[in-house]
């Protein structure tokens, strides 16, 4: 059976929907950071080690929440996605160098990559702040 063409899945571009994955996943990455960080905690770091575990898992569901967003091209996923690749590309920058050379260029691969996929024109009119696409007609 075949999607019809005015149904809200097939207004949304491919490039958007492999950006929506990649955020997907890296919220997933950040969930399970921050429930391993908790399985760390030590008496002597409890506080830092709540916080990091709390902030990891409460940016890795917002991470969700915006894929979720993208993949149904909701104009509202397009500022933060965006703003959270901007910040990986810093955190991406910042682990260069030394043993930690990979992790730096996995990040900044993904950040990239998202960045291409929501910029693409396909992707931008998807995400494209229409007032006149939800009204009803009269």
């Amino acid at each position: 059976m075949s999607v019809p063409t005015d149904s809200p899945a097939a207004a949304v571009p491919r490039p958007l929907k492999l950006a929506a994955a990649v955020v997907a996943a890296e919220g997933l990455v950040l969930i399970v950071l921050g429930i391993a960080e908790a399985f760390t905690i030590h008496g002597s770091r409890l506080v830092l080690g709540l916080t990091t575990a709390v902030f990891f898992v409460a940016y890795g569901a917002g991470l969700g929440l915006v894929a979720r967003g993208l993949w149904r091209a909701s104009t509202w996923s397009r500022g933060p996605a965006v703003f959270a690749q901007l910040i990986q590309l810093l955190v991406a920058y910042s682990f260069w160098g030394g043993s930690t050379k990979a992790v730096s260029v996995a990040l900044a691969l993904a950040a990239v990559g998202v960045l291409i996929g929501l910029f693409q024109k396909a992707s931008t009119l998807a995400l494209a702040d229409d007032p006149t696409k939800d009204r009803p007609v009269l």
